[in-house]
């Protein structure tokens, strides 16, 4: 079982990444913290094999806290700032993995965080982003770049691209990426708002998701969709 602090001021965050995380099965999220002292505070209590944590947040924030955070647990910045310099000085200070909002499906967050666990340097994130990973990480030069290589992609021009982590499988319906996580999280068992605060996006937004998702598999509810989508999952074995 893969123990995990979530730290982000947003309270709607913490309970969508709750949410996600416990719904895949190995992970149990063990405390939430709404700033760095919370953290740091829970960290200690709860000795988790990863934390979670923003880098803006009221209080004590994700950067001031982490020196500290780092000699407890292993520590995965989680955050809506992609700024190089805010992601060079997170990894200075030993951050294991940054990822952004909105550049990660669920399989690659959940993927990441058990990376982390298990000690593996981990990130799904905008292309500078992942070009600062491959530069700041401060392991063995050698093993970074082998470890690196399945999720930075480089072309001969030196360029890196981002790899997820994972690909999210397509069904025999046509679901697209968003549509089959959004699956996912429904057969998980969430509700509209926990769902979007999982993905990040509206309500609004999740319901329109939702309705391309009953056309697409003829159904007229989310039981209906359910026994579809996981029909054919199971028809299709691993590769549904």
């Amino acid at each position: 079982m893969t123990r995990v602090v979530v730290a982000d001021d947003n309270p709607v965050v913490r309970a969508g990444l709750t949410a996600l995380l416990e719904s895949h099965g190995g992970t149990e999220v063990v405390a939430e913290a709404a700033d760095g002292r919370q953290a740091y505070e829970a960290a200690l209590l709860h000795r988790p094999d990863v934390v979670l944590l923003d880098v803006r947040m009221p209080g004590v924030d994700g950067l001031t806290a982490l020196p500290r955070l780092v000699r407890v647990a292993p520590v995965m910045m989680l955050t809506y700032s992609a700024e190089a310099e805010t992601v060079r000085e997170a990894l200075r200070l030993g951050a294991r993995g940054y990822l952004v909002h909105g550049e990660f499906t669920v399989e690659q967050l959940v993927g990441a965080v058990r990376d982390i666990a298990r000690g593996e340097a981990s990130a799904v994130a905008p292309p500078g982003v992942m070009g600062v990973m491959a530069r700041s990480i401060s392991l063995n030069p050698n093993e970074e770049a082998s470890r690196m290589q399945p999720d930075v992609g480089q072309s001969s021009t030196g360029h890196r691209n981002r790899t997820p982590l994972r690909r999210p499988e397509l069904g025999t319906h046509r679901l697209s990426r968003r549509e089959v996580e959004v699956m996912e999280l429904i057969a998980a068992g969430m509700s509209n708002q926990q769902i979007a605060a999982a993905c990040f996006i509206s309500e609004k937004t999740v319901k329109n998701h939702i309705n391309r998702i009953f056309a697409k598999l003829h159904s007229n509810s989310r039981a209906q969709a359910l026994a579809t989508w996981l029909g054919t999952r199971a028809g299709r074995g691993a590769a549904g």
